[in-house]
C-alpha cells in the first residue's frame, strides 16, 4: 500500500514563496505519475500540477509561470515550488500518486496566503 506524506505548508504573505514536499513509501517501484491537487475553502478539489516519470508536466492555467513541479523518481518524491503566491492560492494541498488503476492521496497540508 502506497503512503504519501506531505510537508512544507504554512502561512505566507502575498508575493511570497513556499515549497511543498511529498514522499511516497510502501513501494519498491517507481510511481508513474505524481503531483499536486488543492481544495480551496468551500470549493472542489482541483488539479495544480502533475509530472510523470518521463518528466512530462501538466499545470493548471491558474499557476502557470508561478509554480514549478519536480520529482526525484528514484526516491518517489515530488516537490511543488510556489512563487508569487496570491490569496486565491489558499487551500489544502494534496499530494497525489497514480499507478493506474489506483490513485493515492496524502493527508493534505494547509497553505494560507495573506493579503
Amino acid at each position: 500500500q502506497v503512503q504519501l506524506v506531505e510537508s512544507g505548508g504554512g502561512l505566507v504573505q502575498a508575493g511570497g514563496s513556499l515549497r511543498l514536499s511529498c514522499a511516497a513509501s510502501g513501494t519498491r517501484f517507481s510511481i508513474p505519475t505524481m503531483g499536486w491537487f488543492r481544495q480551496p475553502p468551500g470549493k472542489q478539489r482541483e488539479l495544480v500540477a502533475t509530472i510523470n516519470s518521463a518528466g512530462n508536466i501538466n499545470y493548471a492555467d491558474s499557476v502557470k509561470g508561478r509554480f514549478s513541479v519536480s520529482r526525484d523518481t528514484s526516491k518517489n518524491t515530488v516537490y511543488l515550488h510556489m512563487n508569487s503566491l496570491k490569496p486565491e492560492d489558499t487551500a489544502v494541498y494534496y499530494c497525489n500518486a497514480e499507478r493506474l488503476p489506483r490513485r493515492y492521496w496524502g493527508q493534505g497540508t494547509q497553505v494560507t496566503v495573506s493579503s
